[in-house]
């Protein structure tokens, strides 16, 4: 199979087939985040763009090294010290930067559905970091290779999602791709933080953590915002930690060898405590290391033309 796809904005429009081989050309590319010497001349004269409008640490971080190991001239772009501050539009925007000759840009941004405006408006290829409450494809990319290199495949497995479903990106992502790959999709958290439309999408959904997790082979972990709380859609962090939190004690109703993974940051002691995090059946930063690959395999696909890695 190759890869015709000029954007990466969503798993939703993507088939089992396109992620993949998405998935399958991150290995090598693992393989060279872990060597001695991780620079490799692959998208040497490429121009990669990181247009972020909100605030982010691992994932522009993460697109930035993957762009600078495979030797490709890689430009940050700070919206409060920009042009957008002075009312530049998104397209106007987007227009410049082809005009600059960008070959890939990485776009988040607040709203839903702008990663998909600015692929429409620009030649260059677009990856969505993560748009509104919409999608975060490459987040659910890495963590469907993390699944994938410690279970040996994603069909046939439980997989739950804990937490704030209603407003996560990184929820419908997961969904998205998992049910696609196979895998069976329960997710849990207060009614007040489920989507009405969850049993369209064939998954179950529950206000029991405890029955979400039962037997789970995999439990994504979501981050709690403070300001859910602060619009009264849970009563307190303290009560959310006692009826949601993921700890050692609530483990023991999963798969005795279940993954726990958290696309962070963590709030630790709320969604889930440390001594989960840090243990064994942790896989956290696997999935930081694995969204590297991830990451690399995407501007690639996209920037690299075809040939061996």
């Amino acid at each position: 199979m190759s890869f015709n796809r000029k954007d990466i904005l969503g798993l939703q429009e993507m088939s089992r087939e396109e992620i993949e081989y998405i998935l399958d050309t991150a290995v090598p590319f693992k393989e060279i985040t872990l060597r001695p010497i991780k620079k490799i001349p692959t998208l040497r004269g490429k121009t990669v763009i990181n247009l972020f409008y909100e605030p982010s640490t691992r994932t522009r971080t993460s697109f930035e090294l993957a762009g600078k190991r495979m030797s490709a001239d890689v430009i940050n772009i700070s919206t409060s010290a920009s042009s957008i501050v002075k009312g530049e539009s998104l397209k106007d925007t987007a227009l410049t930067l082809q005009a600059l000759g960008a070959d890939v840009v990485i776009i988040r941004h607040g709203m839903s559905g702008a990663p998909h405006l600015v692929g429409q408006t620009i030649k260059a290829g677009v990856i969505n970091a993560g748009d509104g409450t919409h999608e975060h494809p490459t987040q659910a990319l890495l963590d469907l290779y993390t699944i994938r290199e410690k279970k040996g495949q994603v069909a046939g497995l439980k997989v739950a999602i804990v937490g704030d479903i209603l407003h996560s990106r990184v929820a419908r992502s997961d969904i998205w791709g998992l049910t696609k790959m196979g895998a069976e999709v329960v997710v849990a958290g207060p009614n007040t933080l489920l989507p009405p439309e969850l049993q369209s999408l064939g998954i179950k959904a529950c206000t029991n953590v405890e029955e979400a997790i039962k037997d789970a082979d995999v439990i994504q972990v979501l981050r709690i915002q403070q300001e859910r709380q602060e619009k009264g859609l849970f009563p307190s962090l303290r009560e959310y930690s006692r009826l949601y939190g993921i700890n050692h004690e609530r483990l023991k109703y999963a798969a005795k060898d279940v993954l726990v993974m958290h696309p962070g940051p963590i709030n630790r002691g709320v969604e889930i405590t440390p001594d989960v995090a840090d243990s064994n059946q942790s896989a956290i930063l696997d999935q930081v290391t694995n969204g590297l690959a991830i990451r690399m395999a995407l501007l690639y696909l996209l920037a690299g033309g075809g040939g061996e890695v």
